[in-house]
């Protein structure tokens, strides 16, 4: 089995992302209510996490909650905030003796109020910290966030503050949700699922994409191991030719 150690540090994505996929199904095959998978994700995002920063990766986000979650069952939505405070809690000590700067994305003010304070509590006691920044996309949809950006560029412009014709890509990132980010170079989903499901779109313009048929809660180090080789053993041409890399 493949650990860290086979990973070529001289070749590594900048900026991981991870479609973490699968709690409910990894829970209804052992007979068991949809929240056991999240509360057993847990323990799979703590291991993620803590390998990603061994590894030396700069940037991490998760896709922890999506904006069409919130039309799950309400006791679903409603146990998976708690757990968004329970952990946040938790993994506080294990963010900063990693070094890790825990940061967000999405509509935050749609969170409850609780989950909003101890967000913003552990973002504040990480903001000093100078390894990988690990960012929760919540609430999160790509095309809220593209609907939102244009909004504030309208604006811009009808205000005379931007001008059509200075509209480009950095424009455009300087208003995203991800502004702090760079883009995505390899982005993983868990669970067999073959869909980018509006996590990133623009961000991933360029990204490695790399689908594993293993549900969340059984993520471990050796399948991120086989996803960072994978990326690894691939060329990324940025629509140039193979001869004009080399």
């Amino acid at each position: 089995m493949q650990t860290i150690k086979d990973v070529n540090p001289n070749r590594l994505p900048k900026h991981v992302a991870i479609i973490m996929d699968g709690n409910g199904r990894w829970a209804k095959q052992r007979g068991r209510l949809r929240i056991f998978g999240h509360e057993n994700g847990v323990e799979a995002v703590r291991q993620t996490v803590e390998n990603c920063a061994r590894i030396s990766i700069d940037f991490l986000t998760l896709y922890a909650f999506s904006t069409e979650n919130w039309n799950r069952p309400k006791k679903e939505v409603q146990t998976l905030m708690k757990l968004l405070v329970s952990s946040l809690k938790k993994e506080l000590d294990t963010l900063n003796k990693n070094n890790i700067r825990l940061r967000a994305i999405g509509n935050i003010d749609s969170l409850p109020q609780k989950a909003q304070i101890e967000l913003e509590e552990v973002m504040q006691r990480t903001e000093k910290n100078s390894g990988m920044t690990l960012t929760l996309a919540l609430s999160y949809g790509s095309r809220e966030e593209l609907k939102t950006a244009v909004k504030a560029i309208s604006i811009k412009v009808k205000n005379n503050i931007i001008s059509t014709d200075n509209i480009d890509d950095t424009v455009i990132n300087t208003h995203l949700y991800t502004h702090f980010l760079p883009d995505v170079d390899l982005l993983i989903r868990t669970s067999g699922e073959h869909r980018i499901s509006n996590f990133l779109l623009w961000q991933i313009a360029y990204a490695e994409l790399f689908f594993i048929d293993v549900f969340w809660p059984d993520f471990r180090e050796h399948h991120l191991v086989q996803a960072i080789l994978s990326y690894q053993n691939r060329e990324r041409r940025f629509g140039k030719t193979s001869e004009q890399l080399h």
